[in-house]
C-alpha cells in the first residue's frame, strides 16, 4: 500500500482541510489514501489530538497519527487578517474546503460561504463539520462524539439489558461524520462537473447519528415502544447474539430460516427446527432465551474456534470473539492488508478496495507545520513574503503554547 507515485481515483483534487481532531481528519485521510492532495492547515497551537495520549511517537500521539496521513501540514493564524489573505490565496487551487469550527467562526473572519466564498470561488465546495448545525434550539453548540452519542439515543440502546446508559467504545458519531462527508464531498464534485458550481455542505454529529440508530428508531415509529439495551442479542433476529462455547465465546447469526436450519444440522440438534418454539424467526426473538440456553447446551461441550471455523465454512455467518491484539495478529487482516507497517509507521490500511486505481500511502502523518514553506512556494508565495509571515507569526512551523 505504501507507494510514493499517485494514480488514485482522486489525484488532481486539491482539499484544504482546516478541520481538527476526528470527524473532518478522518473524512480528509480517506480521500487523501484514494489520491487527493490534502493540505492540512493547522492554527497556531495545533490539532489539540496531536497531545491525545499516551502512546506516542516523536511526540505525536498515537489518535493523531491514525486520521493524518497522506496530509501535508501548514501552520496559520486566521484570526488575523493577513492569515485569512493567505487562506483566501489557497483557496484559488482548490476543489473543497472543510473545516469544523464552531459555526459563525468563519463567518466573523469574512470566509463564510454565502458571504464571500462563493461569489470569490463559485466552483468551491465547503464542507462544514459541527456539532448541530448554525441554527434550531441547539444551533452553534459544541458537540463531542460521546455528547452526540447520548442525546441521540445511542447511550440508550447500548450495554447489556438493564444496565445503565453507556458509551459506545468507538467514537462512531465523529468516524460516521467523516464517511458521510466523504460521500457528500464525492456527490458534490460528480454533481459539479456538470452545473459547473460548488455548494456548501451542512454536516452535523447529530444528524449523523440520529441517522445510523437503526433499526431502533424504524422500530420505535412502528411500534411505538421505546427500544432499550439488549446485550449483544439483535432486536430484531434470533439467533443473533454471542454463545459460551467450552473454551471461548462466538457470535452466531442466523437471519432466515434456511440458516437457522443449517445451524441446528451443524450442531446435531436437527430437533430444534421443527420446535414450534423456533419455526420462523418471529418465534425465535419470542422464545430467544430458550432458543439461546439450547444452542448453548449444545456448545459448550465443543472448542469455541474450531465451531466457528466449521459454521463459517458451512456458510453461515459465525465468528470467534477476538481482543485487538487478535486483530491485528489475525492472517485474515494480514491478507487484506488492513495493518500497514512503514519504519516506525505502523497503522489499518484502507477498507475502500478499488481494482483499477487502488489507495495508497504516500505521506506519513505531518509534523506540526512541516511542510509550510514548500505549499507557500507552490502557490507562488516569494521568499520575502513567507519570511515576513513568519517573523510576524501569520504562518508557523512550530506550535506555539
Amino acid at each position: 500500500m505504501f507507494n510514493k507515485s499517485n494514480d488514485g481515483a482522486l489525484k488532481g483534487k486539491l482539499i484544504i482541510d482546516l478541520s481538527r481532531v476526528l470527524g473532518g481528519p478522518y473524512c480528509t485521510q480517506m480521500l487523501g489514501d484514494h489520491g487527493a492532495e490534502i493540505i492540512k492547515i493547522e492554527p497556531p497551537r495545533g490539532d489539540e489530538t496531536r497531545d491525545w495520549g499516551p502512546p506516542f511517537h516523536d511526540e505525536d500521539s498515537a489518535y493523531f497519527l491514525g486520521v493524518n496521513r497522506n496530509k501535508r501540514s501548514m501552520g496559520l493564524d486566521l484570526s488575523k487578517t493577513d492569515g485569512q489573505a493567505v487562506l483566501l490565496r489557497l483557496l484559488k487551487k482548490a476543489d473543497v474546503l472543510i473545516e469544523n469550527y464552531k459555526p459563525g467562526t468563519m463567518e466573523k473572519w469574512g470566509l463564510g460561504y454565502e458571504d464571500g466564498l462563493k461569489e470569490k470561488f463559485p466552483k468551491l465546495i465547503h464542507c462544514r463539520v459541527s456539532g448541530f448545525g448554525s441554527d434550531g434550539p441547539w444551533g452553534g453548540h459544541p458537540g463531542y462524539d460521546a455528547i452526540i452519542q447520548a442525546m441521540a439515543g445511542w447511550f440508550s440502546i447500548n450495554g447489556e439489558a438493564g444496565s445503565k446508559p453507556t458509551r459506545l467504545g468507538l467514537a462512531m458519531v465523529d468516524m460516521g461524520t467523516g464517511l458521510y462527508s466523504a460521500v457528500a464531498i464525492l456527490m458534490a464534485m460528480a454533481e459539479r462537473e456538470q452545473s459547473q458550481k460548488g455548494q456548501y455542505l451542512d454536516m452535523t454529529l447529530y444528524d449523523c447519528a440520529v441517522s445510523l440508530m437503526h433499526p431502533h428508531i424504524p422500530n420505535y415509529l412502528y411500534s411505538g415502544d421505546v427500544p432499550v439495551a439488549t446485550g449483544n442479542a439483535h432486536p430484531n433476529i434470533s439467533p443473533y447474539d454471542t454463545f459460551r462455547t467450552k473454551t471461548v465465546d462466538i457470535f452466531v447469526g442466523a437471519g432466515n430460516n434456511r440458516a437457522y436450519a443449517k445451524m441446528c444440522v451443524e450442531l446435531g440438534r436437527e430437533e430444534l427446527i421443527s420446535d414450534s418454539r423456533f419455526l420462523n424467526n418471529i418465534d425465535r426473538v419470542t422464545n430467544r432465551d430458550d432458543l439461546k440456553a439450547e444452542i448453548e447446551s449444545s456448545l459448550m461441550k465443543i472448542d469455541g474456534s474450531e465451531i466457528a471455523d466449521r459454521l463459517a465454512n458451512a456458510g453461515l455467518a459465525a465468528g470467534a470473539i477476538h481482543d485487538t491484539a487478535q486483530v491485528v495478529e489475525s492472517a485474515h487482516t494480514k491478507h487484506r492488508e488492513m495493518i500497514i507497517k512503514d519504519d516506525w509507521y505502523k497503522m489499518t490500511g484502507t477498507p475502500i478496495k478499488l481494482s483499477r486505481t487502488p489507495g495508497s500511502v504516500r505521506h506519513k502523518p505531518p509534523k506540526f507545520g512541516e511542510h509550510t514553506q514548500q505549499i507557500l512556494r507552490e502557490f507562488d508565495f516569494a521568499d520575502e513574503e513567507i519570511q515576513e509571515l513568519l517573523g510576524s507569526n501569520i504562518i508557523l512551523e512550530r506550535r506555539q503554547s
